[in-house]
């Protein structure tokens, strides 16, 4: 068995710049948005549903680097994560993971009991039950083109939403629960996106994504459209709960990734090919600005 690495660690959790900024973000915006004052964050239950969300997306991060090794072998820009992965093995990998997700699982049933709220256990039960059906055969929605999308950002943002907002314990109003719509439904278009350059490597191993069964251009065309709806209903949420400035902050730079997208979109349609290292240093450096904006403008209101 060989011996792991910091380096490995990191990167079979997908922890690299800016990945975990954006992790800590999804980990805790339900609390930002349901608390009264910025001091509220720090109470045990809250940091407590805080860490259990970041331990339950860094380890379905982790569980989908261990089954997407073959994959990520065949694709041209993922050796160090399919080094970093094989490294750790998929038995190994699965221990891992199963003791990440239990020990978040414990400190969701803590807040529960400590709260008096179930919330929190359920999301984390909902999120782990997600994870293990986009990764795990004989499920592997992954295979299912929009259905393992959609499966796999409500586990990373929108569930984690609803547990760190039920720690707190405030009623979700009807604009926070469009402002939660808008994230997930934003990450839905991100992540048809993201698929497009991976497209060679699923297709080779059986993965039917968007990208394999829409091709890059209708994928990316798809994606933007997602992403167009995605902002619109976080600037609506933000608009009603919070008012026009918020709107438009809490949009901005994700209406400015959409710009962006639409200009691979023209690019790919030439003929031109999508590089998941230039997607990551260029682009989602603006969505993770605008995950803290989203962040921090409840806790200044």
């Amino acid at each position: 068995m060989s011996e792991l690495t910091a380096r490995d660690v990191v990167a079979v959790h997908r922890l690299e710049f800016p990945f975990w900024v954006n992790d800590v973000c999804q980990s805790s915006w339900g609390a930002c948005f349901a608390v009264t004052a910025a001091s509220q964050l720090f109470q045990a239950p809250v940091l407590l549903a805080i860490a259990a969300n970041f331990l339950l997306i860094a380890g379905g991060l982790a569980l989908n680097s261990t089954a997407d090794i073959s994959t990520d072998e065949r694709h041209p820009e993922r050796g160090s994560l399919a080094h970093a992965a094989r490294r750790l093995g998929k038995v190994r990998g699965t221990r891992w993971v199963s003791f990440e997700f239990a020990v978040a699982l414990a400190l969701c049933a803590v807040v529960s009991v400590w709260t008096g709220r179930c919330i929190p256990t359920a999301m984390a039960v909902a999120m782990i039950g997600l994870q293990v059906a986009y990764n795990v055969e004989p499920l592997r929605w992954k295979r299912r083109g929009f259905l393992g999308v959609i499966a796999f950002c409500t586990a990373v943002v929108g569930l984690p939403c609803v547990l760190s907002y039920g720690a707190v314990g405030a009623e979700m109003s009807a604009p926070v629960a469009l402002v939660f719509a808008g994230l997930t439904v934003l990450a839905i278009g991100r992540m048809t996106w993201w698929s497009v350059p991976d497209i060679g490597a699923d297709a080779a191993t059986g993965m039917a994504t968007p990208g394999v069964r829409y091709g890059a251009v209708r994928a990316l065309a798809f994606a933007c459209a997602i992403m167009a709806a995605g902002a619109i209903l976080l600037a609506w949420g933000m608009f009603l709960g919070y008012g026009a400035a918020a709107s438009m902050l809490a949009a901005a730079a994700h209406v400015v990734f959409l710009v962006a997208a639409l200009g691979l979109l023209r690019r790919v349609h030439r003929g031109l090919t999508a590089s998941s290292v230039r997607m990551r240093k260029r682009s989602m450096p603006l969505v993770m600005v605008g995950d803290l904006v989203v962040a921090a403008l409840p806790l200044l209101a």
